[in-house]
């Protein structure tokens, strides 16, 4: 486990050295204004990003055997620069395989993975309607499947945004959609609960997570309504006897799924299941974008009276958390 985080490195004082494990998302060679080359590298862990520079290119204590998406270890010192730290790199070296935790070099759930999925095999045990528990229960026993679902963001930036991202969105999900379906009849239980759990599936092949937060090739031409569409379909078709009306019910939750066609999706909603999946996709993305932002307030130091910056995914609004304004905690 690392002992010191790039969040911490704020407090530390101008020179002063430390040496920890980052992972590189960037490495370029510059020259400054007056044509001396250097190094630049851009560093990150689970708490954020930070510039490094290495300005003596021949000094034997920094390792040249690394690049982009490797794992290293650094000494350095930080200093500030236009009101942004920076990192002076006094040794770095490759880091073995063992040596740093991949959840400690990017953002991660703070929930325990394992228990999350076995929430989500429960909700699938829970079924009734035998041909969709059997299309969830294949799809999840694929071993990379089932690996990818459990370490994929729900997102690049905008919500769940971290390793084990989109399980934690599905089980939040997973949790009010089972609250809904009991309070109207004309909903479909066990179709909303797959609709759930198949919505963003796609994203397991529309990101990648090695370095950073990507969108794949496949990703950036297709997106993961139609990578999602497609896993389904194909699940669906390797199922002898699969009811076809069924098929195109599951196809079209995940084709609606973003509830307006200017959000990206092909259909608009047309089964009762598909607009709640739409509405409870919606507002849990939204929950957590304002839930971030006030952790960002608290990192900054706001007070409880104060508004936060405007937020893109709450279309630029600004938001108040409610529960400090009323002095009853945090949120």
């Amino acid at each position: 486990m690392k002992d010191i985080y790039i969040a911490d490195l704020a407090g530390f004082e101008d020179g002063k050295f430390f040496d920890s494990y980052f992972l590189v998302l960037q490495k370029q060679q510059r020259t400054t204004k007056n044509n001396k080359p250097y190094l630049s590298l851009i560093f990150s862990d689970k708490t954020g990003q930070l510039e490094g520079r290495v300005w003596e290119l021949n000094d034997p204590r920094i390792s040249k055997d690394f690049d982009r998406g490797d794992v290293v270890k650094v000494r350095g010192c930080v200093s500030r620069f236009d009101d942004r730290l920076q990192m002076k790199v006094d040794q770095l070296r490759k880091a073995q395989a063992a040596e740093a935790d991949k959840t400690d070099l990017m953002p991660a759930t703070t929930y325990d993975v394992a228990a999350l999925w076995s929430q989500l095999l429960a909700f699938v045990d829970s079924f009734t309607e035998p041909n969709l528990k059997l299309l969830l229960t294949t799809l999840l026993a694929d071993p990379q499947i089932a690996l990818a679902y459990r370490e994929a963001p729900a997102a690049k930036q905008l919500h769940h945004a971290w390793l084990g991202g989109l399980l934690e969105h599905v089980i939040s999900l997973l949790t009010l959609a089972d609250r809904v379906a009991p309070q109207y009849p004309i909903l479909h239980r066990d179709l909303l609960l797959t609709g759930v759990i198949l919505h963003d599936i796609g994203k397991v092949r529309e990101l990648s997570w090695d370095i950073g937060f990507e969108y794949t090739v496949e990703g950036t031409l297709l997106g993961h309504i139609q990578i999602g569409a497609a896993l389904a379909e194909r699940a669906m078709d390797s199922l002898p006897g699969f009811p076809p009306r069924l098929k195109v019910l599951v196809l079209h939750m995940i084709l609606s799924h973003h509830g307006k066609l200017e959000f990206g999706s092909p259909k608009l909603p047309m089964i009762p299941e598909a607009l709640v999946l739409s509405f409870i996709d919606d507002l849990d993305a939204k929950m957590q974008a304002m839930a971030n932002e006030f952790d960002k307030c608290a990192r900054e130091g706001k007070g409880a009276d104060e508004l936060t910056g405007k937020v893109w995914a709450l279309d630029q609004r600004q938001m108040l958390n409610t529960r400090g304004w009323l002095g009853t905690g945090g949120h």
